[in-house]
């Protein structure tokens, strides 16, 4: 697996496209702490959001997760590339003919799913930790490693989505196209969830409980918004009249499951697509 592993990692380097979006990811990663000098004037109102407890034990986890998650995308479109090149340059047909089983290819590429989830988030452990310390009002350790489910929710939300990238990449052979899949992807499930929310469903849970078993939904489902927990958002609500939204933050076993499931389900139709196919 270390001599699978070598060569991805090689051929992503030796791309200048794919080097410079996996920096980029990361460079941008970082600037999740600038949040913390974002202040707002309104007249005699000064709002400093580092102040609003967004870098305060244990509340950290929850928020960087969630804003991360969001740029996985840059990582998206190297996993994306990375097959695409495989076609375009030939190295996937030459990798076949060196030796290289087809089972051997698609487990190196899961592999770099695997060590780019990973890095992204040890990269975000090690990026609360640091903001969590320089901000926090609470440094007892009991505190400060409380809710790290979220670290492993966000391992996983990664996991599935480079996963399903993978499997675009393979089955479009195109990036961008694979990349316009992907959001198409994201519409129709959008609009499956509005259907079954507003006409078949209109009370009750019931499309909420179907849908968390799409494949994007289910990922969106490990790490919900946290906003709404910040103490300036209750206050809001509480001036309005409003007694909470009673929202469940918690990071969920069989959301977990679905998530690793369809990670398994995208890394056999992968195999299975590119042993099926006339190379």
């Amino acid at each position: 697996m270390k001599r699978l592993l070598s060569i991805e990692l090689q051929k992503i380097w030796l791309s200048r496209s794919s080097r410079i979006l996996s920096i980029a990811y990361f460079f941008i990663l970082s600037f999740i702490a600038l949040i913390a000098s974002i202040k707002f004037n309104i007249g005699s109102f000064q709002l400093h959001i580092a102040e609003q407890g967004i870098f305060n034990f244990p509340y950290i986890w929850h928020f960087n997760t969630y804003i991360a998650a969001i740029l996985k995308f840059f990582l998206a479109i190297v996993i994306v590339s990375m097959m695409a090149n495989e076609y375009s340059y030939g190295t996937l047909k030459q990798n076949l003919i060196d030796g290289m089983s087809k089972q051997e290819f698609v487990l190196s590429k899961f592999l770099t799913v695997v060590v780019f989830a990973a890095a992204s988030t040890l990269f975000v452990f090690a990026m609360s930790l640091i903001l969590g310390y320089s901000f926090s009002s609470y440094t007892e350790i009991s505190i400060v490693f409380t809710d790290l489910e979220y670290l492993l929710a966000y391992f996983v939300k990664l996991l599935g989505f480079f996963s399903f990238c993978l499997f675009l990449g393979i089955l479009v052979k195109r990036s961008a196209f694979a990349i316009g899949f992907l959001f198409v992807w994201n519409i129709l499930e959008g609009i499956a969830k509005g259907i079954l929310n507003f006409k078949i469903f209109p009370e009750g849970k019931t499309a909420d409980h179907i849908m968390q078993f799409f494949p994007l939904e289910s990922m969106g489902n490990l790490i919900v918004e946290p906003f709404s927990r910040l103490s300036v958002i209750k206050n809001i609500q509480t001036a309005i009249g409003g007694a909470g939204n009673g929202k469940d933050y918690s990071v969920h076993f069989s959301s977990i499951l679905i998530v690793l499931a369809w990670t398994v389900i995208f890394v056999f139709l992968s195999y299975k697509l590119l042993k099926k196919r006339d190379l």
